[in-house]
């Protein structure tokens, strides 16, 4: 634990201007982002007596060891740096916003030549138009497939699109008016667009003028005498209003809102927010966020709108949001909001009529949120906080370990050996930083592979930690940005017993490296082994620290798995495409890349294979039928009684040693 008077700044050295800052721990990462309007009181507030502050302020400034600033312009620009900071460095201090679960979207690939309606999970992409989140995947899919009689446009995968391609037929969507079936020319990639365009300003909203349009077009038909056409768009009508009952008119005046709520207690906070477009509720989507900041309630709001929109793009930003708590910055937020959108954002409290009243309905939202979250406490910050506490009494730590690595070992009867490397922080994982080694010269002596791991991950930190005395070791100088391997765990964990243990100390000794501990768990009786002890510490059943040494244990058991498969297939897929003619290492390498593992090669048409960079149709051939007429026995796990070169191996791209995955 540091002092912070140890690095408080000099007086006057603090401008009294607005800017950004940044506290760093004693290897130069940074822990905390904040911004003020006035660096010099804000600053100064963190140096006052410790007994003052918040407990989680007193953690964040015990465990720093210097602070830097950057001063800005105004308060806008201190907003936007704070919050690339913030994405760029993920500090451990600041906010956590967790999903409290996967939302669906209703996505429209606009970025392809056809665009495609599907329902997609996870990060935004770019090209893709979003509709939601939607609380259910089926309430998508059955408001697609009302409108998909009225805009009949592409919802089938690539494979699919291309295949029926080739055939010359479209799916039984095109036969039943569901699709346009640009796949066999139907409409021009034009036609098919506007259709998708057309989709899109329904689904922001823009409803009013769809149904009159139908409707006009099906009387004019009936005054023509047209009775199948007016019979069609009568259908077409019906379906639309029946996708719009499915979202009530919440908001008569038709405003585009994001109505936020948030319920809390003294460790964590649900926030629900409901998104409004044309009065009517489009989707609606919640987070569960640990207390690592003293924050008030306005502050909270304000790092959470930044949070929400900072990635946003315009559209998905409305005119109105409407929050529980007035920001002391809200003009500063809306000024920022209205740049992203490109018109008029105001943030604001509702005061009255049918905006409060949907306040009222979320903020219900969120409390159940909070109450169903309690149930769980699967990644409670108390539990977590109390496994660490255990595990440094246990293993005699002098502090609790926050940072956490462990390293496993796998290989198939000796052969592929490669190992992984997880992190731990704070008792959660950290996959950004995970590494996975390809190991030489071990065979099936998992002893001289935990050694050579060790040795390897030590001493990349001991090279890129660089001058101890440097104010910000483990920083690049060039860029700025950390080094990859330049933070040490405060615990290093090693699948196995004394024997992997002893080997781990060693290579550790070897290197210089002394003010890490190091233990191993043993998969029989899960037992945790310490060099130099003769005997293992066993710790309860139903210990934390034991669950979390199992977590760490199989999370790294789990990576190295993955890594030695992808090896497994790569490397059947090279010895099988040996005497494919004109097939060299560049074409196997780029074969490789596209498809990732010999179940998806095997998969894959002919005409997929001659898309691949470098591959012509003759090769695309002599390879399929080197795959089709391969009748080897599929290699078995010994270890786990699983077929290896059948399975998915999953990533697409093997990097290189010691790199992330």
């Amino acid at each position: 634990m540091a002092d912070p008077a140890s690095y408080r700044p000099e007086p006057g050295t603090v401008p009294d201007q607005p800017g950004v800052y940044r506290f760093r721990d004693a290897h130069g990462r940074v822990i905390y982002v904040g911004k003020a309007k006035s660096l010099r009181s804000r600053l100064g507030s963190y140096f006052q007596d410790l007994a003052a502050l918040h407990a989680r302020t007193q953690t964040m400034v015990t465990s720093a060891a210097s602070v830097d600033w950057v001063t800005v312009d105004n308060e806008v620009e201190a907003l936007q740096l704070e919050y690339s900071w913030i994405k760029e460095y993920d500090p451990r201090f600041n906010v956590k916003y967790r999903d409290d679960k996967s939302y669906p979207y209703l996505a429209v690939t606009l970025g392809e030549e056809f665009p495609r309606v599907t329902v997609m999970r996870g990060a935004k992409r770019p090209g893709v138009r979003y509709f939601g989140p939607y609380s259910h995947a089926w309430a998508i899919r059955e408001t697609v497939d009302q409108l998909m009689r009225v805009f009949p446009m592409r919802s089938c995968s690539a494979g699919v699109f291309r295949r029926h391609a080739q055939i010359g037929r479209p799916c039984l969507l095109g036969y039943i008016g569901k699709c346009s079936a640009p796949c066999v020319g139907r409409v021009s990639a034009e036609e098919h667009r506007e259709i998708a365009l057309d989709f899109c300003a329904f689904m922001s909203g823009q409803t009013a003028g769809f149904l009159k349009r139908t409707e006009r077009a099906m009387r004019e038909a009936a005054a023509e005498l047209d009775f199948e056409q007016a019979a069609r768009l009568r259908d077409d009508l019906r379906a639309l209003e029946r996708a719009l009952e499915k979202n009530a008119v919440v908001l008569g005046d038709g405003t585009d809102a994001d109505v936020w709520a948030v319920a809390d207690d003294p460790r964590e906070s649900a926030v629900q927010v409901f998104h409004v477009r044309g009065g009517r509720i489009r989707g609606q989507r919640g987070y569960v966020v640990d207390k690592v900041e003293d924050l008030d309630p306005g502050e909270f709001v304000s790092r959470l709108l930044v949070r929400q929109y900072g990635d946003e793009r315009a559209e998905g930003i409305p005119r109105e949001v409407l929050v529980p708590t007035l920001p002391a910055d809200a003009d500063t937020l809306g000024e920022w909001l209205s740049g992203l959108r490109g018109s008029q954002v105001r943030v604001r409290v509702p005061r009255r009529g049918d905006k409060r009243d949907l306040m009222a309905t979320v903020a219900r939202n969120a409390a159940q949120s909070l109450a169903l979250h309690k149930t769980r406490r699967a990644g409670d910050l108390s539990a977590r906080s109390r496994a660490l506490e255990e595990l440094a009494q246990s293993l005699d730590l002098p502090e609790a370990p926050l940072r956490i690595e462990c390293i496993d070992v796998s290989h198939l009867q000796g052969t592929d050996v490669v190992a992984s490397l997880v992190v731990f922080e704070d008792g959660l994982p950290r996959k950004s930083e995970y590494r996975r080694f390809a190991l030489r010269g071990t065979a099936n002596d998992d002893v001289a592979s935990i050694h050579q791991v060790v040795t390897r991950r030590f001493r990349r930190y001991l090279d890129e930690r660089g001058d101890p005395d440097d104010p910000t070791p483990g920083i690049d100088p060039t860029t700025g940005r950390p080094r990859k391997f330049a933070y040490p765990p405060q615990l290093l964990v090693v699948d196995g017993g004394r024997p992997q243990v002893e080997a781990a100390a060693a290579a550790m000794s070897e290197l210089g490296v002394v003010d890490i501990a190091v233990a191993g768990l043993a998969k029989r009786l899960e037992e945790v082994w310490l060099p130099g002890e003769p005997d293992p510490v066993v710790l309860p059943r139903t210990s934390e620290a034991l669950y979390l040494l199992q977590r760490l244990r199989d999370e790294a058991h789990r990576f190295a798995i993955a890594y030695q498969r992808t090896k497994r297939s790569h490397r059947l897929v090279d010895s099988l495409l040996d005497d494919v003619p004109g097939l060299g290492q560049a074409r196997k390498k780029a074969l490789l890349r596209r498809f990732g593992s010999l179940t998806r090669l095997r998969a894959a048409t002919v005409a997929e294979l001659a898309e691949v960079p470098g591959m012509g149709p003759v090769t695309a051939q002599a390879v399929a039928d080197a795959l089709r007429t391969d009748d080897a026995e599929p290699a078995v796990n010994t270890a786990t009684g699983e077929i290896i070169d059948r399975t998915d191996a999953g990533s697409s791209r093997v990097p290189e040693e010691g790199t992330p995955a």
